[in-house]
C-alpha cells in the first residue's frame, strides 16, 4: 500500500507526513485490500474563509474508489476528520462485501438442505408405501 502526499499553498513538513502516515495505517488494519491512498492538503490563504484547511484522500480499494474532502480551522483538524469519515466508509465497504458473500454461501447451504429434506420425505413415502403392501 502506499500513500503520495501533496500539498497547495502548504509546505508538507515531516511532522505532517508522520501524522497523515499515523492516522492512516489504522485504517489498514481494517481492510488490507487498499492498493493506494492520494492524500491533498490545501490551505486557502483569504482571510474571510473560516475553514481554510482543506484535506482530500481518493482511496483506491479493489473494484471501488472513495475520495473525500474535509474542511477544518488546523490542518491537524481536517486530517482527523477526514481519517475517521474514510474509516467509516472502509469498514461500510468491507462488511457489504461480507454480508453479500454469506448470502450467498446461506442461499447454497439452504438449497442442499432443501434437497437432504426432499430426499428424507421421499425415503419416508417409500417406507410407508412398503409397509401399506405388506
Amino acid at each position: 500500500m502506499q500513500i503520495t502526499l501533496n500539498g497547495k499553498n502548504i509546505d508538507v513538513t515531516n511532522a505532517l507526513k508522520d501524522y497523515v502516515n499515523e492516522k492512516f495505517d489504522r485504517i489498514l488494519k481494517h481492510n488490507g485490500q487498499i492498493m493506494n491512498l492520494k492524500v491533498t492538503l490545501n490551505v486557502n490563504k483569504n482571510p474571510s474563509v473560516k475553514n481554510n484547511n482543506t484535506a482530500e484522500v481518493t482511496c483506491f480499494l479493489n473494484g471501488s474508489v472513495i475520495k473525500i474532502k474535509e474542511d477544518a480551522e488546523t490542518m491537524y483538524a481536517a486530517i482527523d476528520l477526514l481519517s475517521d469519515r474514510l474509516d467509516r466508509q472502509v469498514r461500510e465497504i468491507k462488511e457489504k462485501l461480507i454480508n453479500k458473500t454469506k448470502s450467498t454461501n446461506e442461499s447454497i447451504r439452504t438449497s442442499g438442505a432443501e434437497e437432504e429434506l426432499i430426499e428424507e420425505t421421499e425415503e419416508e413415502e417409500e417406507e410407508a408405501v412398503a409397509s401399506n403392501i405388506e
